[in-house]
């Protein structure tokens, strides 16, 4: 592997552990169906709590961010590519379930990730 896919990388990992604020807007699960040869997004809503945890509307309890939870989502939004994934919900969807700049960047590099995988029949794990 080059350098520069290196540097990339070990600078991706260390972005990855700092600390963001949650959007209250909700949150997303992204996957693929292999099957259809869809990107999807499964859109949950949350709030955000005085401590800045999302919590559940419906309980108020804190929403774990690596346990499983059985929730329903709000939407699922399905395409073919992350472009049409983008416009699907930044554009097709008012109000938006997106509230901040830095949410709706994470989620296209994410789509970008999903399509990447997808298109080369690799694994996909969201960051």
């Amino acid at each position: 592997m080059n350098q520069t896919v290196e540097n990339i990388r070990a600078l991706d990992e260390e972005l990855s552990k700092r600390h963001i604020d949650l959007d209250p807007g909700g949150y997303f699960i992204i996957y693929l169906d292999r099957d259809a040869s869809l990107i999807c997004a499964k859109h949950f809503s949350n709030e955000i709590n005085d401590r800045g945890l999302a919590v559940d509307p419906e309980t108020g309890k804190p929403i774990p961010a690596r346990a499983k939870v059985e929730r329903t989502p709000e939407t699922v939004y399905t395409a073919r590519s992350a472009k049409e994934l983008c416009v699907k919900i930044f554009e097709g969807t008012q109000p938006s379930p997106v509230t901040m700049l830095d949410h709706a960047a994470y989620l296209g590099r994410e789509f970008i990730r999903a399509e990447m995988a997808l298109v080369n029949g690799e694994d996909y794990v969201q960051d």
